[in-house]
């Protein structure tokens, strides 16, 4: 089992900053990736910013040149900068981390309980 503890949400106005931490824990043998994904009221769950095992990055176009995904790999946390806050960035966030358990070629995928981020003056 792993477990992702997500944190840093909250308000702010248009145009703020905010900083979102996921730390992963647990039994893990490497981790694949590691992704955050937004939900908005209505609509469907979206990725946001995703990062490999080999630092790649892929962003969704709503959000590059604002928002950056950064990694630790001896914490095992992921974080997402968050930057020139829209209103339309409302939604809840959520971790998401792909990982291999063990010597076994089979991976895994976990979600954290996700984190209200709420854009608003």
């Amino acid at each position: 089992q792993v477990q992702l503890v997500e944190s840093g949400g909250g308000l702010v106005q248009p145009g703020g900053s905010l900083r979102l931490s996921c730390a992963a824990s647990g039994t893990i043998f490497s981790i694949n990736a590691m992704a955050w994904y937004r939900q908005a009221p209505g609509k469907e769950r979206e990725l946001v910013a995703r990062i490999t095992s080999g630092g790649s990055t892929n962003y969704a176009d709503s959000v590059k040149g604002r928002f950056t995904i950064s990694r630790d790999n001896v914490k095992n946390t992921v974080y997402l900068q968050m930057n020139s806050l829209k209103p339309e960035d409302t939604a809840v966030y959520y971790c998401y981390t792909n990982v291999r358990p063990d010597y076994r070629n089979v991976d895994r995928s976990y979600w954290g309980q996700g984190t209200q981020v709420t854009v608003s003056s």
